[in-house]
């Protein structure tokens, strides 16, 4: 059976750097932290008071009043970053078959908002159960995908991904394999989180996942520096459309890129922490470039996990040099979460956006706030990190990798589209 062939047709994001693609783009080629106090929630008593939120939202400013009121917080996100996504691909639904378009939609969290708030009252109360009708529905992860179908009329395959961090790049990778299957003629896939929250944030803190540096909270998220002290959560969602190519041809679509392959792997060693020699990001590394046909040195730049955690930094450049040799030191390594913080489940989605853009743009976003190097010797600082500021490169094709917990790992390549192949 031969493969179609996968584009990038729309984009879409709400971010703590922007409230939609463009304005997150620009801020992330400027090195701009997307990091501040948190005003979800009271932080006193908490170890972290920061996050990346995203700035000045109101619902109000994309919904009626009585349709938010549907909505958890990160579903909010999910709806904004598809709507922009797809008017930015022109799609008509008055002219394209629904039944061939799907939405699939990676959340690691969910609802947490929702029930956080309809559990303590619960509590607080006299014991008579006074939930909200719309407290299930707001609640479970899956409802994202059947919002954003719902609002467009979108029958084809529809659902959820649920893989902690690497959710929404799993989502990436199943839309691929059903168009490439020719099984649709277009996706909406992405993904969305909200979870700064109380219960968020003091969970993560419990583990010592989260950076507490209170103090520079803007310079917090700090991959590859020896200094780094945990990662920023963040919030916002990412959207993608990709389409099978002829298909977008045929409407005379614009192109942002191709997808060349996915991959997936697991860990099998650690419920949060990575394997420490890499051993799952290495062969999920391998298995996209398998997938998708091509040579290491094809690679030349890596959007990387890179939380700015000690044990998923270093095991993350192992894996590098051991899937990529010599050709390592050739490549681009940055990791856009220093500007963004961790979206969670949604930060596989907005980091390929990043990796497209890189292709599109040539130009390769930054690690901000790197201060003084790991002693670590196998933390290779001969590598091309690109710290502290943007540099011009041509990017033919760009890797994007996402770690979660649970040993979740899932990668996908974008390449420049080239209409004479």
């Amino acid at each position: 059976m031969e493969l179609k062939r996968v584009v990038v047709t729309g984009l879409g994001a709400i971010t703590p750097l922007g409230k939609n693609v463009p304005e997150t783009w620009a801020s992330l080629i400027k090195g701009v932290s997307g990091a501040g106090p948190i005003t979800r929630f009271d932080t006193s008593k908490f170890k972290t008071k920061f996050a990346c939120e995203v700035k000045n939202y109101n619902p109000a400013d994309f919904f009626d009043r009585k349709e938010g009121r549907k909505y958890d917080l990160f579903a909010q996100f999910a709806l904004i970053a598809a709507k922009e996504a797809i008017a930015d691909s022109a799609l008509d639904t008055q002219k394209e078959d629904l039944d061939r378009i799907g939405v699939i939609w990676g959340a690691g969290i969910g609802g947490i908002s929702t029930f956080e708030e309809e559990v303590v009252e619960f509590a607080n109360g006299d014991g008579t159960p006074r939930f909200s009708p719309f407290f299930i529905p707001k609640m479970i992860s899956d409802l994202s995908a059947g919002h954003i179908s719902i609002e467009f009329g979108f029958r084809g395959p529809n659902f959820c991904t649920v893989a902690a961090c690497a959710s929404s790049t799993n989502a990436i990778a199943d839309a691929f394999n059903y168009i490439r299957l020719g099984k649709v003629n277009a996706f909406v896939c992405g993904g969305s989180e909200a979870a700064i929250t109380a219960a968020g944030v003091g969970g993560f803190n419990s583990m010592h996942a989260l950076s507490t540096r209170n103090d520079d909270y803007m310079t917090a998220s700090r991959p590859f520096s020896k200094s780094r002290d945990g990662f920023v959560i963040a919030e916002g969602g990412a959207c993608l459309i990709l389409e099978e190519l002829e298909h977008a041809l045929a409407r005379g679509a614009k192109i942002y890129a191709e997808i060349a392959g996915v991959g997936l792997s697991a860990d099998a060693y650690h419920m949060t922490a990575p394997h420490p020699e890499g051993l799952g990001a290495i062969n999920v590394m391998k298995n996209t470039l398998s997938d998708a046909d091509m040579k290491p040195e094809d690679i030349d730049y890596i959007n990387v996990h890179g939380t700015s955690t000690g044990l998923g930094d270093l095991a993350e450049v192992k894996a590098i040099k051991a899937v990529f040799g010599e050709h390592a030191y050739n490549l681009n390594i940055s990791s856009t979460k220093s500007q963004t913080g961790h979206l969670l489940g949604a930060a596989g989605a907005l980091e390929a956006i990043a990796s497209i853009l890189a292709v599109r743009d040539s130009i390769i976003p930054p690690t901000i706030n790197f201060q003084k190097g790991d002693e670590d010797p196998e933390l290779d600082y001969n590598l091309k990190f690109t710290f502290n500021e943007a540099c011009k490169r041509e990017v033919r094709a760009a890797l994007s990798n996402t770690f979660g917990f649970g040993g979740h790992n899932a990668s996908v390549i974008v390449k420049k589209w080239n209409p004479n192949s």
